[in-house]
């Protein structure tokens, strides 16, 4: 039986520097899911947390970095906000992508808690990545 307090969420340490942003999220989406795990199932927290490392040196395809916009809306009249890439961030990017390649019902939030994104190769969390076995 798969409960929610018997998973052990294992961590694993990614490295982003030229791979596209696309490819990078879909394997990331798998592990915060656990779609690799032999007890993987869709309504039980599974899944394991993701460090990604050297995000700065992502690989943006196309003229993505000169074309593509984000938007977000208020609600409110005239309240439409439009930003670049270059504006947000690749952080910003590569987060996004993820959050909309998981599935949006009551355990999105604690995959997005465990996804760990860093620009450089520096990051908090070696003690967990050293205990994996």
């Amino acid at each position: 039986m798969n409960k929610t307090n018997t998973q052990l969420h294992e961590w694993h340490c990614l490295d982003a520097k030229n791979i596209p942003v696309g490819r990078l999220a879909t394997q990331i989406a798998g592990l915060l899911r656990g779609k690799g795990k032999v007890s993987f199932r869709p309504n039980v927290d599974g899944g394991d947390h993701v460090v990604i490392i050297n995000v700065e040196d992502i690989v943006l395809t196309g003229n993505k970095l000169a074309d593509k916009r984000y938007y977000s809306h208020s609600g409110y009249p005239g309240n439409l906000r439009t930003r670049r890439i270059p504006d947000i961030g690749l952080s910003s990017v590569l987060e996004r992508a993820v959050f909309g390649m998981l599935p949006k019902n009551k355990l999105h939030p604690l995959w997005m808690k465990r996804l760990h994104i860093y620009p450089g190769s520096d990051h908090p969390h070696q003690a967990n990545l050293a205990n994996k076995s």
